[in-house]
């Protein structure tokens, strides 16, 4: 790994190591799962702006679809000025198509923090402490087993199931009359992409998916109302 990328992962070890010895009196052999919710919940907290931000930018565009879709019309034959026209009605508008995406975004990093610390036997120089770490008899660091599953796996993809079904409802209730089938379908299947993720990460960031993604349908919830 890069020199400079090594930085910040020695310094979220620590930080997570750190957190792990604080609480494991009270947490006993589940301080690590613990530690890795507490740190994903610190994360969505520290985002929480860009959320509001994002969803109130979800609302104006929303309010701009009838606009949108007579540009659309007006301009089908001319790509050019169909785009220079979306631009200026973004611009006067102050919103932006890209905006919804921020909170997932700024989510990335902190995603391979978790996957580069418990996918590494060593970390700063010293054997990793935080792979011993286990969730109802399974390791951490250990990935997705393709043939056999244990409780926690089992666990985490219901979990994971049950949470992205609740996302797709919130996500098809946002979309307005202008939507397309192929929309909607998209908007119906994409939670359903943190199972498939989930099969090619460590347990640990596992944890960190069905976490962020519990936030999301709440905070979404909230925010609608």
């Amino acid at each position: 790994m890069p020199s400079f990328l090594e930085a910040p992962v020695t310094g979220a070890y620590h930080l997570v190591t750190s957190l792990v010895s604080a609480i494991e009196p009270l947490t006993g052999t589940y301080a690590a799962v613990i530690a890795i919710v507490l740190c994903t919940l610190a994360v969505r907290l520290l985002l929480l702006p860009l959320s509001v931000r994002a969803y109130r930018g979800l609302r104006a565009r929303t309010a701009l679809m009838p606009q949108l879709k007579a540009i659309t019309e007006r301009h089908r034959n001319d790509p050019e000025r169909l785009q220079r026209e979306i631009a200026k009605l973004q611009a006067e508008s102050g919103t932006s198509m890209f905006a919804g995406f921020l909170p997932t975004l700024a989510q990335l990093p902190f995603f391979w923090l978790m996957y580069t610390l418990f996918s590494r036997a060593v970390v700063a120089g010293e054997s990793n402490q935080l792979i011993s770490g286990s969730l109802l008899g399974a390791p951490l660091g250990l990935h997705w087993p393709v043939f056999t599953a244990t409780p926690a796996f089992l666990a985490l993809a219901v979990l994971l199931a049950v949470v992205a079904f609740f996302l797709a409802r919130l996500q098809l209730r946002q979309l307005d009359e202008t939507a397309t089938p192929l929309t909607r379908r998209i908007a119906m299947v994409l939670p359903f992409g943190t199972l498939a993720t989930a099969a090619f990460v460590p347990l640990a960031a596992g944890l960190y998916l069905v976490t962020t993604t519990t936030w999301t349908v709440l905070e979404r919830t909230i925010l609608q109302r």
